[in-house]
């Protein structure tokens, strides 16, 4: 693990304290629990725009072969 220091507002301070004090466990233990819930989440909005962006980019090309009779050589 790496040591990285971050600043917390009060109200998040008190928060992740009464949170790890009523849960016995480490705020360190909560905060990476959190970054990590929000790198899954950030990484799957990620995922899902880039395959959004990608979706019909080629649909205006004239320079492609056509697919469908090439799918129809292939089901021969």
């Amino acid at each position: 693990m790496v040591r990285t220091q971050i600043y917390l507002t009060e109200r998040q301070r008190i928060g992740l304290s009464a949170i790890a004090r009523t849960s016995g466990r480490k705020q360190s233990e909560l905060i990476r629990e959190a970054v990590d819930s929000f790198i899954d989440r950030m990484g799957e909005n990620r995922q899902n725009t880039i395959l959004e962006n990608a979706a019909g980019i080629w649909r205006d090309r004239d320079d492609l072969p056509n697919f469908e009779s090439l799918r129809r050589e292939w089901d021969r």
